[in-house]
């Protein structure tokens, strides 16, 4: 079964690099959003089977996004990865220690990414 992935950022160059490197590199389908709330509505009506979640947008940012989709049923067992231009390690862990699957640095990789989200996710080919 084809995977899908929501990206939440509110950089629209990051949402549509990100996008062409998950479906062209893996297949997947992609749902996009440009803010945290838009993205936990989405979440929960879609289902997708793994966010790729922004730090800092405006409004809701990344970690307050991820305490709403904890919150609620239909959205708490799906797995989050932050995507953040916080590089330094105290961050990363401190982001790690939220409950996400993991932690990617921007910029990203669009070739490696696929690859990243399956290993932090722990899906096979």
């Amino acid at each position: 079964m084809t995977k899908t992935v929501l990206i939440v950022d509110d950089d629209e160059d990051v949402r549509e690099i990100a996008q062409l490197s998950i479906e062209l590199g893996a297949g997947w389908n992609v749902i996009a959003a440009s803010s945290g709330l838009a993205g936990v509505s989405l979440a929960a009506a879609e289902q997708p089977d793994a966010i790729l979640l922004d730090v800092m947008m405006p409004g809701l940012d990344g970690p307050a996004t991820l305490d709403r989709l904890q919150s609620i049923a239909e959205t708490r067992s799906i797995p989050v990865i932050f995507l953040t231009a916080k590089a330094r390690a105290s961050d990363q862990v401190r982001l790690a220690a939220l409950g996400v699957a993991g932690v990617l640095p921007k910029p990203f990789d669009p070739v490696a990414l696929p690859g990243q989200i399956s290993d932090l996710l722990g899906w096979s080919d």
